[in-house]
């Protein structure tokens, strides 16, 4: 609910503090007396879209500040939750700036904040509604919104099975373009499969084959020398002469005293060494025995093993893993029919789950429709319109997230009469009414919403006006309505008044709010019934109007 209202040097207004109380708030005044500039600050303050320039001429800036009590279970207390804000004792301070070159900035109980955050709060704030509001009532495309709304409609089923839907589309799309693919590639997959298949390279092999060509290109360098030793050390009996040394002095042993000991141990040790040393020359030169073919093989399966590395661009030791994979490939490939109609299947599951909860929404909607239209025929009545009819249209539209229907307002305003868009059919003072009517209807239970009507009373007059003025009064038990009116019985209904007037201070110009004590209510009520002259039977009336 709106507390108060502080404008500094916005447009023709230099200082101006208003406090608003619950109930019905009226702002009367002449035309052009700034009721306009009223609703233009507070639209500043809230984030809306309004004058690129608010500040008044001479000055360096403009501002404006609103307090509003945000009552717990507001809806603005997920907004500023979300923003990281706490309301200090459900108080919230709302303060923007507007500098002569252009630049806003806005602060929320001091914080500042972007101008997103300050809109995202005021939808929660503040409903403005008149005449020529597009923002919603008259605008077609927010029809389906406000249905849905006045029936309490959850979304989230439809909403889910739509996007079910898109990947269950997306899914099978991109399945049909990999399969495509793959097709394309298939000759390349099988031969280069059944190629790696034959050559069959190991992990490591490539390492084992080099080291192994080296080996047999430098084996002949070497081969002769090895030999040589390979006959010293057998050949020549050194093994048999040691063996006869270890004998005779094992035959002297006994007799030496211990004296003997250490020289068998290291005979005993070199025979070992020896034997070792004999066994791996042979070893080195069994493996330096071989058949020049050999080598041509073992180059050819080298020189093979890294062609085909260099070809697909992977290192020798993995293109046994590279062939696992296009084998894979081959795989997806021969399985991929299979997979499509998996794919198409389950397309065509999350199809029909998504019709099934768009009928079920569509039904919803239908029966919410009728309702809505019998609870205007009921606003409609005591607005002096029983004979207009409303109906809400739900036609087929395109599918979306919310469905497939497409929600139309239409009114005929006399039996007989052809229906159409609300904007189209209804004049000025009839669309008044529907449109308070639709508010009326509309509005669900927001605690500390602050509606705004202005002068949504025009084009009306008489008991029509007090019809219209009594069921804002109505709408405003428990909450609070602000209203700019220029209808005398509109006005007299108001719980607080307020009267805006311009005033020219040598070539300044001023506009200035006063609130109107009961005194001067009748003198603004008259104003309004006669108009410049205000007469006597003017105040009569004017206190009968206020009495009523």
């Amino acid at each position: 609910m709106l507390r108060t209202l502080d404008i500094r040097d916005v447009l023709i207004i230099d200082r101006l503090e208003l406090e608003f109380r619950p109930g019905l708030n009226v702002l009367t005044g002449e035309t052009g007396a700034g009721k306009s500039i009223l609703l233009d600050a507070l639209g500043f303050v809230l984030g809306w879209r309004g004058r690129a320039e608010l500040v008044r001429q001479g000055a360096e800036q403009g501002s404006v500040t609103a307090v509003f009590d945000l009552p717990e279970g507001h809806a603005g207390r997920a907004v500023l939750a979300e923003a990281g804000i706490e309301p200090e004792d459900g108080e919230l301070i709302l303060r923007r700036v507007n500098s002569v070159d252009g630049r806003k900035t806005a602060w929320i109980n001091d914080r500042r904040v972007s101008g997103e955050v300050l809109r995202d709060l005021s939808e929660t704030l503040v409903e403005l509604h008149g005449q020529h509001d597009d923002r919603g009532l008259l605008n077609p495309r927010g029809h389906r919104a406000l249905l849905d709304a006045f029936a309490g409609l959850d979304l989230g089923a439809v909403r889910a099975a739509w996007r079910a839907q898109a990947v269950a589309r997306a899914t099978l799309a991109e399945a049909e373009a990999a399969l495509a693919a793959a097709r394309k590639e298939e000759d390349f997959l099988r031969h280069a499969v059944a190629e790696l298949d034959r050559l069959n390279p190991e992990p490591g092999e490539e390492a084992v084959l080099d080291a192994r060509r080296r080996l047999m290109q430098g084996a002949e360098k070497i081969r002769t020398d090895i030999a040589r030793a390979h006959q010293a050390l057998s050949d020549q009996g050194a093994e048999g002469m040691m063996r006869d040394a270890v004998r005779w002095l094992e035959g002297a042993a006994d007799r030496a005293e211990g004296r003997l000991e250490g020289a068998l141990a290291a005979l005993d040790r070199a025979l070992i060494e020896l034997g070792e040393a004999q066994q791996g020359v042979e070893e080195c030169l069994a493996a330096l025995d071989f058949n020049p073919a050999e080598l041509e093989a073992l180059e050819e399966r080298l020189f093979a093993i890294r062609a085909l590395a260099r070809k697909h661009g992977v290192l020798a030791d993995d293109l046994g893993g590279f062939a696992d994979a296009l084998r894979a490939r081959l795989v997806a490939l021969d399985s991929g029919e299979a997979g499509i109609a998996a794919k198409a299947k389950a397309v065509v599951q999350a199809e029909a789950a998504y019709a099934a909860e768009a009928a079920r929404l569509t039904a919803a909607r239908r029966a919410a429709a009728g309702r809505l239209d019998a609870a205007m025929a009921a606003e409609l009545a005591p607005l002096k319109m029983e004979r207009a009819v409303f109906a809400t249209e739900v036609a087929v539209g395109e599918p979306g997230p919310e469905g497939v229907d497409a929600v139309t307002f239409t009114v005929a305003t006399n039996p007989g009469a052809p229906s159409g868009p609300l904007n189209r059919i209804a004049s000025g003072g009839e669309l008044s009414r529907f449109l308070l009517a639709l508010k009326v209807c509309l509005t669900g239970d927001a605690p500390g919403l602050t509606m705004i009507f202005d002068e949504i009373d025009r084009g009306v007059g008489g008991a029509t006006a007090d019809a219209v003025g009594r069921r804002l009064k109505a709408l405003a038990e428990g909450g609070q309505v602000l209203v700019v009116t220029h209808s005398p019985q509109v006005a007299a209904l108001g719980a607080s008044h307020w009267r805006v007037e311009k005033r020219v201070a040598g070539d300044v110009t001023l506009s200035t709010v006063t609130p109107l004590d009961p005194a001067a209510r009748v003198e603004e009520v008259a104003r309004m019934l006669a108009g410049d002259t205000v007469t006597e039977a003017a105040r009569e009336a004017a206190r009968a109007l206020l009495l009523a």
